[in-house]
């Protein structure tokens, strides 16, 4: 592979700041981009709502699709703020192989991504996605697609900026690499964590991963003497939790509560602890309202990716899949809208509902302490009607 320019930390682009909290989940340009005229971000796609709900964004808040109303926003604000296989490799693995492509190659792979993403949603042609993206990305985003093909919601280009590609030494495949981006200017800046992969030799670099960071967590990458990052193995020792427990410890939390075995491993927030209470508050208003919602997250598809940081941690990829179950006494209080569009024909919807929504999360684990999460992109992915 051809040389390059040593990068020191010192060297990286320049990035803006994280966006405001009110946006930090939001998706800001490309096929995805969407904001509601009040300017939260609702999941409320189950519950007949006389006003008009908007169309779904990369970045939906963490749950409930029945909420509505008071209720809606109020939960909204709060979430909003199977077994993972291991594909890291050993710890630290192959810190002593070169890397499976060169920075320079990474940011090519970013710009081709763009370019298809681009293209598939100027035509809404979710057939365009597999030559881009791989799962869990490629499942949310063709729901994605669904939802602006029923609400005949054409997009522009993703146009991505200050992309710094985090190109570990790998071993052996899956190989992978990261990428810290940006897509919009100004205000309208949102970072990106971008996690490509090649399953084997010759195979097409897609995207597996794009949660949004609320934070520079990427730019705390260590990097080698030649600009190269370290991979960390899923069930590395030595962190305040291994990656591959991440998933488990996150969905214990949001099932049971941040007193439950093993949610004390991550800290309190928007994405952990206040999201539990504000899918218990969402309940209890629909029961209110004659509706039952029985929500259970588990450990999602797809592997467990992780970076070491320079405080001896890691940046960890994990993913996180929501089951949800509304039921009413009453027809008409159910209906497919907001995040649902495209995934249940709206007469198939009576008294019962069941979906099936993906959550990619991105976490900052330390040596010692609690693992802070610091960014998401949610996605219902199915939905049947009953």
């Amino acid at each position: 592979m051809p040389a390059e320019p040593k990068q020191s930390a010192s060297s990286r682009p320049a990035v803006p700041q994280a966006p405001p909290a009110d946006r930090e989940d939001e998706r800001a340009a490309g096929v995805w981009a969407e904001r509601s005229e009040d300017g939260s971000y609702r999941h409320t796609s189950a519950v007949a709502n006389p006003s008009p709900e908007p169309l779904a964004s990369r970045g939906q808040s963490l749950g409930t699709s029945a909420a509505r109303g008071r209720v809606a926003a109020s939960a909204a604000a709060l979430l909003a703020a199977g077994s993972l296989a291991a594909g890291c490799g050993g710890s630290d693995a192959g810190a002593s192989s070169p890397p499976a492509l060169t920075r320079d190659q990474a940011r090519q792979v970013v710009a081709s991504y763009a370019g298809t993403i681009g293209e598939a949603g100027s035509k809404l042609d979710a057939s365009l996605l597999p030559k881009a993206e791989t799962d869990p990305q490629l499942a949310m985003d063709t729901a994605a697609v669904k939802l602006r093909r029923a609400a005949k919601a054409k997009t522009g280009t993703l146009k991505l900026s200050h992309v710094n590609a985090l190109v570990p030494r790998l071993s052996g495949y899956p190989r992978w690499f990261a990428a810290d981006a940006v897509s919009g200017t100004g205000k309208e800046a949102l970072r990106h964590a971008l996690l490509f992969t090649q399953e084997k030799a010759g195979a097409p670099w897609l995207l597996a991963s794009d949660p949004f960071p609320t934070d520079a967590a990427l730019s705390r990458v260590t990097l080698d003497r030649d600009g190269y990052a370290a991979s960390v193995a899923p069930s590395e020792g030595g962190l305040a939790i291994a990656p591959d427990k991440l998933a488990a410890a996150h969905a214990t939390l949001l099932n049971e509560g941040p007193k439950a075995a093993g949610a004390s491993k991550l800290a309190p927030g928007p994405k952990t602890t206040e999201a539990f209470a504000a899918l218990r508050q969402a309940e209890t208003g629909l029961q209110k309202d004659g509706i039952t919602l029985a929500s259970r997250f588990e450990a999602g598809p797809g592997r467990v990716y992780a970076l070491r940081t320079r405080d001896g941690g890691a940046l960890v990829w994990y993913v996180l899949k929501q089951r949800e179950a509304y039921s009413a006494v009453k027809k008409g209080k159910l209906s497919v809208t907001g995040d649902l569009v495209g995934l249940a024909p709206p007469s198939s919807v009576s008294t019962r509902m069941d979906t099936t929504v993906l959550v990619q999360y991105l976490a900052s684990v330390p040596a010692k302490g609690r693992a802070a999460v610091t960014g998401m992109y949610r996605k219902a992915v199915a939905a049947t009607g009953h």
